[in-house]
């Protein structure tokens, strides 16, 4: 399953507008805030695919019988920008595990790049529903390698892979290396990745609008 929520019209596009906008982009609270504000719809969206049960709960006047999710799911985001965005979605699932994968781009002089993975925290992945985050879904190759090395912790029954604004071909990556098991949740998609792998329009460095420049 594939959705990309700036299809439909909806309080996400005018979130968009702002994250992409490079006279809003300068009040970085208020970047963060969208991104957060992003994760927050997407989480409701995931809530209806999970399984729920029925409990009854105690109310000062009686019982009240109330579907309820069965099981938790674990939110596994990618440092640093996708801390946001996975607040948004914890501010839903607040009783949710949570992982957390240090991945970024070491560029080399011929202006090419790899992924490296130099630290993960995870519970148990065991059977359970993984929502994968990150801001920015360009060339997929982030994504990939964080999910991969999650599966130390155990194999998910479902995953959702979200991200907020994605690349044609990064997107089209993912959908092809991710197990038949995830469905996939995107902000907006845009058409062109240059060569040094930005996604156009895009936004920009989301980590940098959000928590300052990195040297």
């Amino acid at each position: 399953m594939s959705r990309i929520l700036s299809q439909e019209n909806s309080l996400v596009n005018v979130f968009i507008s702002e994250l992409r906008d490079i006279q809003v982009q300068k009040d970085s609270m208020r970047f963060r805030r969208n991104l957060e504000r992003l994760g927050e719809i997407i989480a409701y969206e995931i809530s209806k695919t999970l399984e729920y049960e029925v409990r009854d709960i105690t109310t000062p006047l009686g019982i009240a019988p109330i579907p309820m999710i069965k099981d938790q799911p674990v939110i596994a985001t990618i440092l640093r920008a996708g801390l946001p965005v996975h607040q948004g979605i914890l501010n839903y699932f607040d009783q949710a595990g949570n992982a957390f994968v240090s991945a970024y781009r070491k560029h080399h002089k011929d202006n090419s790049f790899e992924i490296k993975v130099e630290y993960m925290s995870s519970p148990d992945l065991t059977d359970k529903v993984l929502i994968l985050c990150d801001p920015m879904l360009a060339t997929g190759q982030s994504m990939l390698l964080a999910y991969k090395a999650l599966l130390q912790h155990g194999k998910p029954r479902h995953i959702h892979v979200v991200g907020l604004i994605a690349s044609v071909e990064g997107l089209s990556y993912v959908k092809s290396h991710f197990p038949e098991n995830t469905s996939f949740w995107m902000g907006a998609v845009d058409d062109e990745l240059t060569v040094k792998s930005y996604i156009v329009p895009g936004l920009g460095d989301a980590g940098d609008l959000a928590y300052g420049i990195k040297i």
